[in-house]
């Protein structure tokens, strides 16, 4: 296995965030966020394949893995600010390079709307945003949100971590046994009677109290300065949302004012472990043009 990095621990915004580092602290700072059920490890063989000198700066987002968790339902803005004390902690003099996975992806290109002067470049990797059910409105998001406080989310256990690899291969089917059994070691924590669970709150799973409206999503992304690179999972979320959607798809690209696009052949949402050479070698070309 390859270097997996060093954890440092520091306060932002009053809570113990775990930051994960790969590299030399004297190389060009890149960012990367991690998605939802997710944490840092999961750019274990994204780091491995770059070519370029990187100081790889990898949080866990409150919540998950190593940060603090807040045993309570979560409030999504948090994670902007978040990021803006990160960003400000590790490129205090220079805009960032951020590349954010589906959930960072989002909270990424939320920031660069909101701090556009602090980011250079930003990579999205399979996320253009969320579909709403057109079934349920808002008093009936607010109700089941409402209704979630009542009874706490819990998370499933597994009696081990070859069981929970191959639950993590049942969603995956690219991802071999080696990864899954690293990523199922990485990503979880061991429950008091001696299973194994994801390394996640369990309040994540509570629904949000508010509606998506991709209209605000898509006014956001119009503010951001930054060259964009969109890449797209030939069998990914954006591909499953949008495949037979090619008007909304384009309409959403064209939010933004610089925006360069590659599809992933081959590979599934987590293109970071399906692909990892070829997402590094095109974030890298792009961070480095």
């Amino acid at each position: 296995m390859h270097d997996t990095g060093t954890s440092e621990f520091l306060d932002i915004r009053g809570l113990r965030y775990h930051v994960r580092h790969w590299g030399p602290q004297d190389a060009p700072p890149l960012f990367l966020l991690h998605g939802w059920m997710d944490a840092s490890p999961t750019f274990q063989w994204l780091v491995a394949s770059f070519q370029q000198r990187w100081h790889v700066i990898a949080p866990d987002w409150r919540g998950y893995g190593g940060s603090q968790w807040l045993a309570r339902p979560y409030w999504f803005p948090d994670y902007y600010a978040d990021l803006d004390a990160l960003v400000r902690h590790y490129s205090p003099d220079a805009p960032a390079r951020i590349a954010g996975h589906s959930m960072g992806a989002n909270i990424a290109s939320v920031y660069a709307a909101l701090r556009p002067e602090r980011v250079a470049r930003l990579a999205m990797l399979d996320f253009l945003g969320l579909v709403a059910d057109p079934g349920v409105d808002a008093p009936a998001q607010l109700a089941k949100w409402m209704d979630g406080l009542d009874q706490p989310p819990r998370l499933r256990s597994y009696p081990d971590i070859p069981a929970l690899a191959k639950r993590l291969q049942q969603g995956n089917w690219r991802l071999p046994e080696d990864k899954a059994l690293f990523l199922a070691r990485a990503l979880s924590r061991q429950t008091a009677d001696g299973r194994v669970e994801m390394a996640f709150d369990p309040w994540h799973r509570q629904a949000s109290p508010h509606l998506y409206r991709i209209e605000d999503a898509m006014a956001l992304w119009r503010r951001i300065r930054a060259p964009v690179l969109m890449l797209v999972a030939e069998d990914g979320f954006i591909h499953e949302r949008f495949h037979d959607q090619p008007d909304e798809y384009q309409r959403r690209l064209a939010s933004f004012a610089q925006v360069e696009v590659h599809r992933i052949p081959d590979a599934g949402h987590n293109i970071q472990h399906d692909q990892p050479a070829r997402v590094a070698s095109l974030i890298e070309n792009f961070m480095l043009a």
